[in-house]
């Protein structure tokens, strides 16, 4: 996937419409020092920006893999463009998510939103209760989030609380 191609793109859909937005996921991770290897590009943008979103990437070839209130997954059949997922965040979530968002370089050095590890750890921590699939991890994730300096573990375990995985906190805790 050439992802510099990819996130100009999609920051130019963003740019153009004014939805806000930010990069997630392992690019999230990344511009907080972690590098793990990725197929797909991962986005949080407003929840009014899916219909519009939506129409943009399957004029341009994407298929829609799946696409609720809250997520949506799309993937072209040019490796080059490879995957796109977005999640989707609406009223108070996504007025403190966008506020709080730093720039930091992404692919190809572009400068590129990115939220909080807070938030990032938080979207993780959903994610596991979600799918426990994937709770290894994502585990592995918000352990990396919860190294950084000044990260607010009161609010990361807040996190945990709100979905029912204080146990999954505690364990980070043990690990550390």
């Amino acid at each position: 996937m050439d992802f510099g191609r990819v996130l100009q793109t999609i920051a130019g859909f963003f740019e153009q419409t004014g939805y806000r937005y930010a990069v997630v996921g392992a690019f999230g991770l990344h511009a907080y020092g972690m590098t793990r290897g990725t197929f797909d590009l991962d986005f949080v943008t407003e929840s009014g920006a899916q219909p519009q979103l939506v129409a943009f990437l399957e004029a341009l070839g994407y298929e829609t893999l799946h696409a609720s209130a809250g997520y949506s997954n799309h993937v072209h059949g040019l490796a080059a463009l490879g995957r796109v997922d977005f999640i989707y965040v609406s009223g108070e979530t996504g007025e403190h998510l966008f506020a709080d968002c730093r720039t930091m370089p992404g692919p190809d050095e572009r400068p590129v939103p990115v939220p909080r590890p807070e938030h990032l750890a938080a979207m993780k921590i959903q994610a596991m209760k979600n799918d426990p699939r994937r709770t290894l991890r994502e585990m592995e994730d918000v352990r990396f989030l919860l190294t950084l300096p000044g990260i607010n573990e009161d609010e990361v375990r807040g996190y945990f609380d709100r979905v029912g995985l204080r146990d999954r906190y505690d364990e980070l805790r043990r690990l550390r």
